[in-house]
């Protein structure tokens, strides 16, 4: 499960199907999202406002158990506690990207960790440049990667603050700033 299906969860999306998961199920508040986040593999979809149950117990329910792997990419500590409690039991994973407010507490019952699930923190995505950018490149060049979809805006520089306004609304991807125009 991806949770966010903001600016992060493309990359989130792209990598599990790299990776070979055959559902890819995103967890967003806002429908819009749901489309776009389609292009990147994702296959099925929650909306936890649709449900009168913690949407863990909905993904547990959808995916007989629980699911493999789950990546946080919001920063709400309810996201990222349901993104943990959402992993099956004995394997799951749950990958945490997003940046909590240094406030918030993680709280969460103790069993869920007897029970073998596994959680991560990422900064950055555990990327290494030196070893992984070739790689990436590689990919890149073989066709493997398409980075063009990511792209959902360009703007001139002195047009900057649209750029803003796109990302502080949540509309797009990722904005390209040229420096040329």
């Amino acid at each position: 499960g991806i949770f966010g299906l903001g600016a992060v969860r493309p990359a989130a999306a792209e990598g599990a199907s790299i990776a070979g998961a055959s559902r890819i199920i995103g967890v967003d508040l806002n429908p819009n999202r749901f489309e776009e986040a389609k292009k990147f593999g994702c296959t099925e979809f929650v909306n936890p406002k649709d449900h009168n149950k913690p949407v863990q117990e909905v993904l547990a329910e959808m995916t007989n158990g629980g699911v493999d792997r789950s990546v946080e990419c919001t920063g709400n500590i309810n996201a990222m506690i349901s993104a943990f409690e959402c992993v099956h039991d004995g394997w799951g994973v749950a990958v945490l990207v997003g940046v909590p407010n240094r406030d918030d507490a993680f709280k969460t019952h103790p069993v869920n960790f007897l029970n073998e699930r596994t959680l991560k923190g990422t900064f950055f995505g555990n990327y290494k440049p030196r070893s992984d950018l070739p790689s990436v490149v590689e990919k890149y060049m073989n066709k493997e990667l398409e980075l063009e979809k990511f792209i959902t805006q360009q703007v001139a520089f002195r047009d900057i603050n649209k750029a803003f306004d796109y990302m502080l609304a949540g509309e797009g991807i990722r904005c390209i700033i040229r420096m040329d125009a």
